[in-house]
């Protein structure tokens, strides 16, 4: 390694680093406490804002509304996270700040299209959009029983899901998860295998 190359680990923790490996290291300790995932979205939102990337005038205030609606709820203003915590059992678990990224990734993404096809949407559609990022970034990790909750509490918020009959969400169980956004209708369509 040439001496004008540096490099940067980002690890979770210290718990098997050699006082060796942590004399030879500059650390910076930040605690997840510190540093929140809410300054992800004033950032994100922002910078599309600065760099002109915004799919319309009312994007910025969508984001900020749709925050509070599924990130902070109810009158006590419980996190998402602090509930998932306590009621949902993830396959791997996965720091709040990195599940916000894949939304911001996720929903990044999806608005490109959008404004590459310079496509015209609603409030409602932008919400639907915004419901389907958050179920993936959230409940991407879930098992089948745990998406079922998920599903369930993004109906308590008034999240617009997609409909699906009681016989199809008790029987073969049929969530969010099962649906993605149609950028040609702006509606929820069921994902389908391609023919061959």
């Amino acid at each position: 390694m040439t001496e004008n190359v540096r490099m940067v680990f980002e690890v979770e923790n210290l718990n098997n680093a050699s006082p060796a490996t942590v004399s030879r290291c500059g650390i910076v300790y930040v605690s997840d406490i510190d540093l929140s995932w809410d300054p992800l979205f004033e950032t994100w939102n922002n910078d599309r804002v600065e760099d002109k990337k915004f799919t319309s005038a009312e994007e910025r205030e969508y984001i900020k509304q749709f925050v509070q609606k599924y990130f902070w709820f109810g009158d006590d203003r419980i996190g998402v996270f602090d509930l998932l915590n306590k009621q949902y059992n993830y396959t791997m678990h996965v720091q709040p700040v990195v599940r916000v990224t894949m939304f911001l990734n996720l929903i990044t993404a999806i608005l490109k299209r959008i404004q590459d096809k310079q496509i015209k949407y609603s409030k409602l559609e932008f919400e639907k959009i915004f419901a389907y990022c958050f179920a993936w970034a959230i409940g991407g990790l879930f098992e089948t029983e745990e998406r079922e909750k998920l599903h369930k509490l993004m109906e308590q918020i008034g999240a617009p899901l997609p409909q699906i009959s009681g016989v199809k969400m008790g029987q073969e169980k049929e969530t969010i998860f099962d649906y993605y956004i149609n950028l040609d209708t702006m509606d929820w369509k069921q994902w389908e295998a391609e023919a061959w």
